[in-house]
């Protein structure tokens, strides 16, 4: 669906279960995402729902994947997280991106994340939009200021504390 320079963003498949298990499956990866690997059954169960948001919503995270060699990179988009956080919070579309380990540290979260917000304005309108990023995630919170997010409170989420941070387009 969208190109850059290095990436193809596409809705999921049900191909891309292997990969999604993987990467969900890796600590250095989820970390920061609970820290609990998932199963391969709930892989299924977050494949089936990044895919089943695409039906209802009309966008999602996509997956993304390198142009050259096809690699599985991760998932980036715009979601309903439906996460019942705070009224300033829920009330807009939230960003997330989650790359495979072997794809840290080559720009590809920044390249995706910019990529999925100007589809995003340019499909469904430029709007406010949200995250929540672990305070010690430095990496995911450069990206994050990257694209134009400000925090703007911090809230307790499954046991940790996130930040929460907004995007207004200009």
């Amino acid at each position: 669906m969208i190109e850059t320079e290095n990436l193809r963003l596409r809705r999921p498949e049900i191909d891309d279960l292997d990969a999604i298990h993987a990467m969900r499956s890796d600590p250095d990866v989820v970390r920061y995402l609970g820290g609990r690997a998932l199963s391969r059954e709930e892989a299924w169960h977050r494949l089936t729902r990044i895919a089943g948001h695409w039906a209802l919503r009309g966008y999602g995270m996509f997956v993304a994947v390198e142009r050259h060699s096809s690699a599985f990179v991760g998932e980036i988009g715009l979601f309903d997280g439906c996460r019942g956080l705070s009224p300033q919070f829920d009330n807009a579309p939230e960003a997330g991106w989650i790359l495979a380990a072997e794809a840290h540290g080559k720009g590809y979260a920044s390249e995706a994340a910019a990529a999925a917000h100007g589809w995003f304005a340019a499909t469904h309108g430029a709007r406010r939009s949200v995250c929540i990023i672990a305070p010690e995630n430095v990496a995911s919170l450069r990206v994050a200021q990257k694209l134009g997010y400000k925090g703007f409170g911090q809230v307790e989420y499954q046991d940790h504390t996130v930040l929460m941070l907004e995007r207004i387009p200009g």
